[in-house]
């Protein structure tokens, strides 16, 4: 299966997300923040401070709040804290105390995820193309000095792709792991599913961006972007998308993802942008 040089009749989306060069626009603002999270954003604006002192260099917000998509009670927070060293584990700990401390306080988030780095990790050569493209495009400055003034303009382009998404087959062992770790319960099995299908869909996506030129985070429109290119795998792809919305705890779902779709995908990948530069755990 796979088609890998089909093309669907479906019209392709026309490209979005780059300026008339080609280059990506940051997605996302503050000004995009719709009123009922407006409150949660302010907490943690205010708190992060007084955790890390001054320690703390900047912070981002990415995903559906700053873009403005996100839903009342169904969406999380999802934060970049970049700190002027490394973290440490006491500084983890810190961090998912805030989550959840914020999480329980505001009803109209549905958890707080963080991902946390030190400066110099961020601005290195190795993640030059993958977390600091992520910080320069995706994120959101909240507070702090944008590191984005420290990185380059970015295109579309196989390097992109590859530092950002060339590393599935490495995840899939893993990924074997939670599934067998994961109560059987269709309520435990729910968040994999979310977490997997996401993964999935992000990574068809950028399999095929730099014939498309173009970004989107919509899952949906990922899904048919990517299917224009693999019809043969579209469909699989439409409904991974859907899940990434609305998961369910189908346990064949899982068993798909890391025995069909995954490795077909991962082997793909390779094939088209080579492997991920290898990155310390």
């Amino acid at each position: 299966m796979g088609g890998r040089h089909s093309r669907s009749r479906t019209v392709l989306p026309a490209p979005g997300g780059l300026d008339a060069q080609g280059r990506f626009v940051r997605e996302g603002s503050l000004a995009r923040v719709r009123p009922a999270f407006r409150p949660v954003v302010a907490a943690v604006q205010a708190r992060l401070p007084a955790v890390f002192g001054t320690r703390l260099h900047s912070a981002y917000l990415y995903g559906s709040v700053p873009r403005g998509t996100a839903r009342v009670g169904r969406s999380d927070l999802d934060l970049l804290i970049a700190l002027r060293e490394e973290p440490t584990d006491a500084d983890r700990a810190a961090v998912r105390v805030l989550g959840e401390t914020v999480d329980l306080e505001f009803p109209q988030i549905d958890g707080v995820g963080t991902l946390l780095y030190g400066r110099e990790r961020l601005l290195s050569d190795l993640e030059r193309h993958d977390m600091g493209w992520f910080v320069a495009c995706l994120c959101t400055p909240l507070l702090g000095d944008d590191l984005a003034a420290h990185l380059p303009r970015y295109r579309p382009d196989s390097l992109l792709a590859r530092e950002t998404n060339g590393d599935l087959a490495r995840w899939l062992p893993r990924w074997r792991e939670r599934i067998a770790g994961t109560e059987d319960t269709e309520e435990a099995r729910r968040p994999l599913v979310r977490f997997m299908s996401r993964h999935l869909v992000r990574t068809a996506f950028t399999l095929v961006m730099p014939r498309w030129q173009g970004w989107t985070s919509d899952l949906r429109e990922m899904a048919e972007v990517f299917g224009a290119y693999y019809p043969r795998r579209a469909a699989q792809l439409r409904t991974a998308a859907g899940y990434g919305c609305e998961p369910v705890g189908d346990p064949d779902v899982l068993r798909a993802y890391v025995d069909d779709l995954g490795p077909w995908l991962a082997t793909e990948y390779t094939r088209v942008h080579g492997v991920k530069a290898p990155r310390p755990d």
